[in-house]
């Protein structure tokens, strides 16, 4: 026909819920879940009154941080964080593994270059979420408003995501595996340039996704495609027209 479109082969289109099963590169059918569970937390942590950069923090509580925090370049283990309620919490270029923060309130938490590995934040209103080129492995958020999270050029492995309420959520060039969304939201999704596998966004209710292109290969309801079929059509140079 006159001006129409072609598509391009390349395209590989999200997988749909209920469609001809398909094997993921683990040869099993359907996304892999994540591989994820609570932190491993010593019976007794010892009392630690804030946190400072370059710290070397094990087996503690620390509970009650105020005003700007800053841990960079530092390693805490083994504890949990709890109830702090701060301007900025500065975890740049940190060592997170087994960790629990509990119930936290900030305005910023930075967490570039940071190395996350078995942490779970469980409750609480955080503004932004910086973990640009963050490595996150075994990782829970749980219960949280989050106005604006990025994982920008990160490598994420082993996410589950569960109960969450995010403004933006920018993935722009990660690289993600296993991750799962449960009863969460989204209003923006940027998806320029991320690969992944095994993730599965059928409990998430995104408003939009700024390519979906960059959902190759993801796992998404038939409710979800539907909703987005204009954007994926358009992504396509499919005209739609009544």
């Amino acid at each position: 026909m006159a001006g129409s479109q072609l598509i391009t082969p390349s395209y590989r289109a999200p997988r749909l819920a209920g469609m001809t099963p398909v094997r993921s590169r683990s040869g099993s059918t359907g996304p892999r879940p994540p591989r994820t569970a609570a932190p491993d937390l010593p019976t007794l942590l010892d009392a630690h009154a804030g946190l400072s950069p370059r710290a070397d923090v094990i087996a503690a509580h620390i509970e009650g941080l105020r005003g700007d925090v800053s841990a960079a370049h530092g390693r805490v283990a083994e504890s949990r964080i709890a109830g702090a309620s701060v301007g900025r919490i500065d975890l740049g270029g940190t060592a997170l593994s087994d960790v629990a923060i509990t119930e936290i309130r900030a305005a910023e938490l930075s967490a570039k270059d940071a190395s996350w590995r078995s942490v779970e934040i469980d409750g609480g209103r955080i503004g932004t979420v910086d973990a640009l080129r963050g490595s996150w492995d075994a990782v829970i958020l749980r219960g949280l408003r989050i106005d604006y999270l990025s994982l920008a050029a990160a490598e994420v492995a082993d996410l589950l995501v569960v109960d969450c309420q995010i403004g933006a959520l920018d993935l722009p060039d990660a690289r993600l595996a296993r991750v799962r969304f449960e009863r969460s939201r989204a209003d923006e999704v940027d998806t320029r340039g991320v690969r992944g596998d095994d993730v599965d966004l059928r409990g998430l209710e995104a408003l939009s996704f700024s390519d979906p292109r960059g959902l190759a290969g993801f796992w998404l309801s038939p409710r979800q495609a539907e909703l987005h079929a204009p954007a994926f059509a358009h992504a396509l140079g499919i005209r739609i027209e009544s």
